[in-house]
């Protein structure tokens, strides 16, 4: 399975406009596209977090049931225009939506991590509030695939 990004490249900076506004951004939703999932795929789930040591698992994204039909979350949709059936779960600000890189000053350049989930259900039944370790214990046993891709932020 692939993942990619229209907005950046793996391993490379994400434009400003993804970012919070508290670091000069509009914190629009990233856009994402991937191809080739498993033919047994039934949703798939979706998670973009910052592994930093000084974020410590920082959640800004976590999605489940999205449409097996689909391959790609467009540019700006976290809550407004995500693919009908499509649940996003509490981030880490306290929102349940996407929300952008924001590292602390000085911290250096962090790591988004933004990573697919092909699954073998159709609809989860998760609490919209949940760690994400709980996301995870969810998602066990039921990924078919995966593909990851990192983006990188720093102020």
């Amino acid at each position: 399975m692939k993942l990619k990004s229209s907005a950046f490249k793996d391993g490379e900076r994400i434009p400003d406009i993804y970012v919070m506004k508290e670091v000069g951004g509009e914190n629009m939703s990233l856009p994402f596209e991937w191809s080739d999932a498993p033919d047994e795929t039934r949703s798939f789930a979706f998670t973009m977090i910052d592994h930093h040591p000084v974020a410590n698992n920082w959640i800004h994204w976590m999605v489940i049931n999205i449409p097996s039909s689909s391959d790609n979350i467009c540019e700006g949709a976290s809550g407004r225009n995500m693919t009908v059936g499509s649940r996003e779960f509490r981030n880490s600000f306290g929102k349940g939506c996407y929300g952008g890189p924001q590292p602390p000053v000085g911290s250096g350049d962090h790591p988004y991590v933004c990573t697919l989930y092909a699954i073998s259900v159709r609809v989860l039944y998760l609490d919209l509030t949940i760690s994400l370790s709980e996301f995870k214990a969810g998602l066990e046993g039921r990924i078919l695939a995966q593909a990851s891709m990192t983006g990188i932020y720093g102020v």
